[in-house]
């Protein structure tokens, strides 16, 4: 029989107890994209939308995202980042905002959820202060990219179109 590591004997939720594993340094990589119209995101490129400076403000909000990682799962560790950065490639053809997010810490546990968290919330940023200009936005490809660190040592996704 499997088990799982986020249940207890009784069958209960319990969060994994993680105090003798040893810390290393982990490395998480994740991704977004939000596609946009070409006139939505030619208003992007020329901070010309009506709420502002679209990029920084997603930057930002992934950013504080990914420290409140932990309030927003249940069973997911609070942890001590050492670094997130939230980075934007604008693409003209299909019009689209590809995000990459990378988290970091050294700890007993990972830090994908914190950099998946932030590219979800960075899309989310750059939606919300698109959608005076077009409803009809779609985010999507959110995956891990890379891990490093751990046990269960790298993992790199493959690439896509």
């Amino acid at each position: 029989m499997t088990s799982f590591s986020h249940l207890d004997k009784d069958g209960g939720l319990s969060m994994v107890d993680v105090s003798s594993k040893p810390d290393t340094r982990r490395i998480a990589i994740a991704e977004a994209v939000v596609e946009l119209a070409p006139e939505t995101l030619d208003l992007l490129k020329r901070a010309a939308l009506p709420k502002g400076d679209v990029l920084t403000c997603a930057k930002v909000a992934g950013i504080m995202a990914a420290k409140r990682t932990a309030e927003l799962i249940p069973l997911c560790h609070p942890l001590s980042l050492n670094r997130v950065d939230v980075r934007f490639d604008v693409i003209d053809t299909p019009p689209r905002v590809r995000i990459e997010t990378e988290a970091v810490t050294t700890g007993p546990t990972g830090v994908e959820m914190e950099a998946i968290i932030a590219a979800q919330i960075a899309a989310a940023t750059i939606y919300d202060m698109c959608k005076a200009v077009q409803r009809d936005i779609v985010i999507n490809r959110v995956r891990l990219l890379r891990k490093e660190g751990g046990k269960s040592g790298v993992f790199q996704a493959p690439a896509l179109d």
